[in-house]
């Protein structure tokens, strides 16, 4: 994950899946690209999350196996990824403290050359949200194997969640180099999104739906052409998207969503009430859950919404009991949920651990709920730094600066979102409108 600042379980292990000026990313364009596909082979770690009867007969698989052969390093370090993927898949972090344990495990049964474990530990911390820790797993990875793509993933990621930009984009120009895939090309795609180019970040994406293998790994690459199409104010060709990945594989969760949040943009509140209600009875995943909660909110029905709210705080405190850290996601829903104290300190806790446009971002919108408008541009000046065509990144910005009587920016800035994705936000769409609506009448 997005497509981020949302409270997904592991954002960065394939959903935050980098032409990046400069730097020739993606040096095989998608018309000379070389014929790949995403072999089953390929390791866990970069896959979808999808697949879940297929994982829990992994797992099963595994633990028979280290039964039998209590000292196979190399099972402990698959079942470690296993489980890391268990939990991307049911949205419940249940499986990360048995992940930890059986990588340590591997670890001490082979610590010389178990690339695999250390790739593993990477991706848990990953999950987890504990970026320095993964940067450092795998680096550690790389030094015992520097020819394997999985490595770049990992490292790269981390990069790219600490605000190191540059350094990320040239690790997944490693990658593309080593393995241009799936798991590549997504991350090729991301880095064009990153810096305004959504084009680019749509063809990326095409190269990563050519090359994948099955039907889930062709339904999460829709998926993300659909997020793609969405969040650029596209809803037709986002919601074909999202209908040919619920097609290729009904039991993969996200497209359904994605139809849900297009039926609230086409103004079908009851429906996209309903296709939410459907995805959390399935995937409880706390952005799902924050949906509903303001869909129900923005029809009406405050108690039902604010049992959604009580559903993301008890998820909240489920992560933290299983060492996910999740002070970004929590610091943008108290800002936008009536917590701004609780906003600014979990804001500047994550600022404090690292500086990417994100964390920027949601930094500034919690100094805005706690009318500190001076200290707040500063950090939403550095979240469009990259040129990001984020609507909400503008919306925030363009509302803290007509705070500080800055109609000509504001406005400006609020155009510039409704222009991008006029259906940015389900919480804040009405409040765009209605400011820039009062802008122009006193212009």
């Amino acid at each position: 994950m997005r497509r981020l600042g949302t409270m997904a379980l592991v954002a960065v292990l394939g959903l935050l899946l980098f032409s990046v000026g400069g730097i020739g990313l993606l040096r095989h364009p998608p018309d000379q690209r070389p014929d790949v596909r995403f072999s089953p082979e390929a390791g866990i770690l970069l896959r979808p999350a999808g697949g879940g009867a297929s994982v829990a007969g992994t797992i099963a698989s595994l633990q028979d196996r280290l039964r039998a052969m209590p000292t196979d390093w190399r099972g402990f370090a698959q079942l470690g990824l296993a489980y890391v993927q268990e939990s991307r898949i049911t949205a419940d972090p249940g499986s990360y403290p048995k992940a930890e344990g059986v990588l340590r495990r591997s670890l001490e049964l082979n610590g010389r050359d178990n690339f695999e474990a250390l790739v593993g530990m990477g991706a848990l911390a990953l999950a987890r949200h504990e970026f320095e820790a993964a940067l450092a797993w795998g680096k550690r990875a790389r030094v015992e194997n520097p020819y394997n793509a999985e490595v770049y993933g990992v490292i790269g990621d981390a990069q790219l969640e600490l605000g190191r930009y540059h350094d990320a984009f040239d690790t997944f120009q490693a990658m593309v180099d080593t393995r241009p895939d799936l798991a590549s090309y997504a991350r090729v795609s991301y880095a064009r999104e990153l810096r305004g180019d959504v084009g680019g970040a749509i063809v990326a994406m095409e190269a990563a739906l050519e090359a994948a293998g099955t039907p889930e790994d062709a339904a999460w690459a829709r998926y993300q052409l659909g997020e793609l199409y969405f969040n650029s104010g596209r809803l037709h060709q986002a919601k074909a998207a999202y209908r040919g990945g619920a097609a290729l594989a009904p039991d993969f969760i996200p497209p359904h969503a994605g139809l849900a949040k297009v039926a609230w943009a086409e103004g079908d509140l009851e429906r996209a009430i309903h296709g939410y209600s459907w995805v959390v009875r399935r995937f409880p995943a706390p952005e799902h859950v924050i949906a509903l909660g303001d869909l129900y909110a923005a029809n009406g029905q405050d108690t039902l919404a604010e049992q959604q709210y009580a559903l993301v705080r008890a998820e909240e405190d489920l992560f933290r009991a299983n060492g996910v850290n999740v002070d970004l996601e929590l610091a943008l829903f108290d800002a936008d949920h009536g917590h701004p104290g609780d906003a600014l300190a979990a804001a500047r806790a994550e600022w404090g651990r690292r500086h990417s446009i994100h964390v920027a971002d949601a930094l500034a919108w919690a100094l805005y709920a706690n009318a500190r408008y001076e200290d707040a541009v500063r950090y939403a000046d550095r979240a469009l730094s990259l040129g990001t065509r984020n609507a909400l990144f503008m919306f925030h910005a363009g509302m803290i600066r007509l705070r500080l009587g800055d109609e000509e920016a504001a406005g400006r800035l609020l155009r510039h979102a409704m222009a991008t994705n006029p259906s940015f936000s389900i919480r804040w769409k009405a409040l765009a409108i209605r400011t820039l609506a009062d802008l122009e009448a006193r212009s």
